[in-house]
């Protein structure tokens, strides 16, 4: 794809071992809001209409491959030693357009928006590069932006190698930038390693722009966490909250009512109607529908669901790959699992568990239950402590309830098994054959009463 026939090239640097991490993972792995670090960048790398990108590997090289093997249109690039920055973009450079853009980025700096990205592309022409920076108040471990008195760039110093004057600057390189294509040909080359790390920084295009006449024109994002690098388990950390917090914001945006934004977690993307509330220590995964009025209560974690109007999930309830349609009561210490469907005003209560099964319009699953490969008709009545026997260790197998049916407690229906509308078990029962409509199925052992002495505790 192109804009304004130019060609554009991101060359994403994810090649490095993260030691400070202590993990057998890539850092690059690593998840902010429940998404690897790499595909984040690779999410906003996409939006800029990229013709190609590309992604430079080293240390954890198959695992990171592993990760994005549904990703086709990713071409990867070996470093197979850490010479620095500059000697990695070099690893890409042959597979790079002979003209147009080149957008470089990293890995472990997650949280970059598209939207600074297409910014700083746009700042690209064949005598002027694009630089990322920031402002910190304290810089320390970060290159320095050095300018002239008429404030124009003139070079990156990396900290170990500046002066005193330099370590005073505050303005320092986010190591994001985007470069002519032909110029990148053209310098890469000639990067040197004399410096106090031995290594070929990428920074020093710069000063080779600057050489060659071109122009070094800087952009600021609108916040400076996107420019943030994780190294260590504390810096992912912070990069969490931060980012939670701008996810949670959008989401009041929406309005929705959030009762603890300290305390709410979105790992995915969530569509919110009206008058949605969610209490306090919410966990939202994957893709996540939520209708207008439903309420969320308190330590209940919501994954790849749909939840439709006027619904509420009660405190400490696990919703995972279900859909619940409108008015319908889940909870407390309820688990959908995948495959559950809730109709119209059905209701799953405390600690029952649902998976693969259609809960009719109406009906009710109220205590200690468990319901698999199941059907239930509208307005049937589950008694505490039944279950559908669907597996017999080897395969699974369906239990069709009828509408109005009503199933004693402490029953279990051992399919396949079908019980008729307006069918009634008695409780206890163990049904292993079909119940016809209208007809009451009672499968127990007869009560039997004898006389009984209590044993006596011996002496």
């Amino acid at each position: 794809m192109t804009v304004n026939a130019v060609t554009i090239d991101v060359v994403i640097l994810a090649a490095g071992q993260g030691s400070r991490m202590k993990s057998a993972l890539p850092k690059v792995l690593h998840p902010i809001a429940g998404q690897a670090m790499l595909a984040h960048v690779v999410a906003s790398a996409k939006n800029v209409n990229a013709d190609k990108l590309h992604i430079v590997v080293g240390h954890g090289a198959d695992q990171v491959k592993a990760h994005f093997q549904s990703e086709s249109d990713i071409a990867w690039a070996m470093q197979l030693e850490q010479k620095g920055t500059g000697h990695a973009v070099q690893m890409a450079l042959e597979n790079l357009a002979e003209s147009g853009v080149t957008l470089i980025l990293y890995g472990d700096v997650p949280l970059i928006q598209p939207s600074t990205l297409q910014a700083l592309i746009n700042l690209v022409s064949d005598q002027q590069l694009g630089l990322l920076t920031v402002n910190m108040d304290n810089p320390t471990g970060y290159g320095r932006i050095v300018r002239d008195r008429e404030h124009n760039v003139r070079s990156i110093v990396e900290h170990k190698d500046a002066s005193e004057i330099e370590l005073a600057i505050t303005e320092v390189n986010t190591g994001i930038m985007a470069v002519p294509t032909a110029k990148l040909h053209e310098w890469l080359p000639n990067l040197s390693n004399e410096n106090a790390q031995g290594e070929y920084y990428l920074t020093d295009v710069i000063a080779m722009a600057v050489g060659a006449g071109l122009t070094v024109e800087t952009l600021q994002p609108e916040f400076a966490e996107e420019t943030y690098g994780v190294n260590n388990r504390q810096q992912q950390a912070e990069l969490e909250r931060w980012y939670q917090g701008r996810l949670v914001s959008a989401l009041m945006t929406e309005g929705v009512t959030v009762l603890d934004p300290a305390r709410l977690d979105i790992r995915g993307s969530v569509r919110v109607g009206r008058d949605v509330v969610l209490d306090t220590n919410v966990l939202l995964e994957g893709a996540v529908t939520l209708g207008d009025g439903v309420v969320i209560e308190s330590n209940c974690v919501i994954k790849d669901a749909n939840i439709a109007a006027g619904t509420r999930i009660k405190a400490f309830s696990h919703i995972d790959g279900a859909d619940i349609e409108q008015a319908c009561d889940v909870g407390p210490y309820a688990r959908l699992r995948p495959g559950a469907q809730l109709k119209n005003g059905a209701k799953v209560g405390n600690f029952c568990e649902v998976k693969k099964s259609v809960i009719g319009e109406g009906s009710k699953v109220n205590h200690l239950t468990y319901i698999g490969d199941a059907e239930i008709g509208k307005h049937a009545n589950i008694g505490a402590g039944t279950i559908t026997c669907n597996y017999d260790g080897v395969n699974k197998f369906k239990t069709e309830i009828g509408d109005g049916a009503f199933i004693g407690s402490n029953s279990s229906l051992v399919a396949p098994v079908s019980i008729g509308e307006n069918a009634t078990i008695g409780a206890g029962s163990t049904i292993t054959k079909t119940v016809e409509s209208h007809k009451l199925g009672v499968a127990r052992g007869r009560q039997v009463n004898l006389d009984w002495q209590r044993p006596m505790k011996k002496s």
